[in-house]
């Protein structure tokens, strides 16, 4: 039978972004100021007495972006990237990089309008009780240490809510149209028992790299990846996509010739991660894309992979570190140039594909829900509110939960009368989860709000069971899904951005520039 990972299913691994954006230890958002002066080669405010007339940086459908807060922008982000002691871009491609952020942003933001996409105070006081919790502080000492890295507290929790708001959106628009059947599954699986090794990511070495040296299993292998991506938009010609990949590959002789990969990411990469260095994170092995896994299988912490082609463009890929998954038992490799500063990883449990570890025993819960997703006409309010009054139709017995189910909710298990099975300790989303464990057998819950909308839950049954085989599946299902959704959320703003109406004034005055000098 074909089983979908429904709406919410907690397999993307996106809420562990909140932690590495928010992590006390390394707060990346900077205060923005209020105003900022353009800087050199970009267009000067007309003065008119004591008002400053600010100029259009962008026009996004409806949305104009100013160069003061491309400036200002600007001024964030150099601060960063000295903070990271990445070699700041010159000024123009300094602020080229910054405004290609802020239409990206701005394009998101329009789409979580269109969806009625909201945070509230209490979904961010939420986030950083949990942010702080996985932490280990409390949350004034957190604060504390906000405000210590000179961002006022006000503005993190700005950048937070922003950061939920989008976390949303990418669930709802891409995360929860992703399925992966139970014979991918089947698949998965059984490739891993007739092929340990491709775990490993073994595979021929890139040109001009040693050979891999022979390893023994020892855990779930976790890569952590920067890139530069040389973007190719969607109906390029032969002749553009040639030129394109010609400068992927000046790109990388760049880098054989001893440039830093973070400063050429910050200068040249058309990744969103572009002025993080190409930082993209880390994950288990067998969660990153199989055309990154082959390209970097025999690559070590510190070296860079050739070009390759996607459907987004060209990639150059950096392994950042590797942990755990290997052990050397092969002579030692010649010597190789020490990597730059990056984040440490470590194997997460429950990430990658461990040895059957025998019996595990769990206590399962079975559900039901009703989903209701907010939307430009379906509000947070009037979400909560019809889900108040089809509560009290089934407490006052006017009708059954699975009849309201399949009249009024918006999942795809509607017609099973929202029936979710036995669902696992970890399964869900925390928000769902921690309301489902709160009801007694036969309960149903008070309207409950998640990244994909407000939901009553009642449960039927609970039971203790071994989950020994399903917990494997659940792992390959998340690794399957892991593979696909970065991916596709890469085409899902391509398409998003094709879409928009885009008039990037400040590119065209840049360029002008350029063919004046």
């Amino acid at each position: 039978m074909m089983r979908s990972l429904h709406t919410l299913r907690r397999l993307s691994g996106n809420l562990l972004v909140l932690t590495a954006c928010a992590s006390v230890s390394v707060a990346y958002a900077q205060p923005k100021p209020q105003s900022a002066k353009p800087g050199p080669g970009a267009a000067q405010p007309a003065q008119q007495g004591d008002q400053t007339v600010d100029g259009i940086a962008a026009v996004v459908n409806k949305d104009v972006i100013t160069l003061r807060e491309v400036d200002s922008a600007a001024k964030n982000a150099v601060a960063d990237l000295t903070r990271r002691g990445i070699q700041v871009p010159p000024q123009d491609i300094l602020r080229r990089q910054v405004l290609q952020s802020l239409i990206m942003e701005r394009i998101q933001v329009q789409e979580a309008d269109r969806m009625g996409i909201r945070v509230n105070d209490s979904q961010v006081d939420q986030a950083i009780a949990g942010i702080a919790e996985r932490n280990r502080i409390s949350v004034p000492n957190m604060r504390t240490e906000v405000e210590k890295s000179g961002v006022k507290w006000d503005q993190y929790r700005k950048s937070l809510s922003q950061d939920l708001r989008m976390n949303r959106l990418r669930q709802r628009a891409v995360d929860s149209q992703i399925m992966i059947s139970d014979a991918e599954v089947d698949a998965f699986l059984k490739d891993q028992q007739n092929n340990p090794a491709a775990r490993a990511g073994a595979g021929a070495p890139a040109p001009g790299q040693p050979a891999p040296q022979a390893r023994v299993q020892s855990g779930p292998e976790q890569v952590a990846l920067g890139q530069i991506l040389v973007r190719v938009p969607e109906g390029s010609s032969s002749d553009q996509v040639a030129a394109l990949r010609n400068k992927a590959e000046s790109i990388l002789a760049r880098l054989k010739q001893g440039a830093d990969f973070a400063s050429l990411a910050a200068e040249s990469s058309d990744g969103p991660e572009a002025l993080q260095g190409g930082v993209m994170g880390a994950r288990p092995i067998d969660g990153w894309p199989d055309l990154f896994v082959k390209a970097i299988a025999s690559l070590q912490p510190g070296q860079v992979s050739g070009v390759i082609q996607s459907g987004n463009g060209f990639h150059i890929l950096k392994v950042l570190d590797r942990a755990g998954g290997a052990s050397v038992a092969a002579p030692a490799q010649p010597a190789r140039p020490a990597a730059p500063a990056a984040p440490a990883i470590a194997p997460q449990p429950g990430q990658g594909m461990p040895a059957n570890q025998g019996p595990v025993q769990v206590t399962q819960t079975h559900a039901r829900h009703i989903l209701v997703k907010t939307s430009a006409v379906m509000t947070d309010d009037q979400a909560r509110q019809r889900l108040e009054q089809i509560r009290q139709r089934v407490i006052n017995g006017g009708a059954s939960f699975a009849d309201m189910a399949r009249q009024y909710s918006e999942d795809n298990n509607a017609p099973q009368g929202g029936d979710l099975g036995w669902v696992n300790p970890g399964e869900m989303v925390p928000a769902f989860e921690q309301a489902m464990n709160a009801l007694a057998v036969g309960g149903i819950s008070e309207p409950v709000l998640s990244p994909f909308g407000w939901h009553l839950i009642q449960v039927e049954e609970r039971r203790e069971h071994d989950v020994s085989d399903e917990l494997q599946r659940m792992q390959a299902r998340q690794i399957l899904f892991e593979r696909r959704a970065e991916p596709a959320f890469e085409d899902w703003l391509e398409q998003l951005r094709n879409g928009a109406y885009i008039d990037n004034r400040l590119e065209k005055q840049l360029s002008i520039e350029q063919n004046n000098r």
